[in-house]
């Protein structure tokens, strides 16, 4: 990635529902240009997507809570997969340390949030439970820093 790179894909954050066209205007490039980097990008896995960013708590899930798993030996799999069944779980990692499995969890309510980590736990898979909710969001997910950091000499 170089600076039209990383210039191109702050525009279009900021600018969801930019236009390649204007999109080139503003960056002062050629239409043919933004558009064989926003294909190169996107083959390379840089541009996940194009959807729109849908805030949970707007959408009726207010409570913002990190599960951490203990996963039983071998059961890996087995826990994915049933993790995956619930659609309050918006994205899983495996990490290394005490835990093997941090969750990013949306729920309506504390009760409601009580009653997926219940569920969670009736997995043979799944050991053990640590949950942290999230009273505030002090710096949103972003990327625009990272991508206009200039590269270290």
């Amino acid at each position: 990635m170089d600076d039209l790179d990383a210039r191109l894909l702050v525009t279009m954050r900021a600018h969801p529902r930019i236009g390649l066209t204007e999109l080139a205007r503003r960056l002062g490039v050629a239409r043919g240009t933004v558009q064989a980097r926003v294909d190169k990008l996107m083959a390379s896995g840089v541009i996940a997507d194009f959807g729109p960013t849908v805030d949970p708590a707007h959408a009726g899930y207010p409570i913002l809570a990190f599960v951490w798993l203990q996963i039983a030996q071998g059961r890996l799999a087995e826990a994915v997969e049933r993790l995956g069944t619930v659609p309050e779980i918006l994205e899983t990692h495996g990490t290394s340390g005490q835990h093997d499995l941090l969750c990013r969890v949306v729920a309506r309510s504390t009760e409601h949030l009580q009653e997926i980590i219940a569920h969670i736990l009736t997995s043979p898979a799944v050991q053990r439970t640590d949950t942290t909710i999230a009273l505030s969001t002090q710096i949103p997910y972003r990327i625009e820093p990272l991508l206009l950091r200039q590269p270290p000499p």
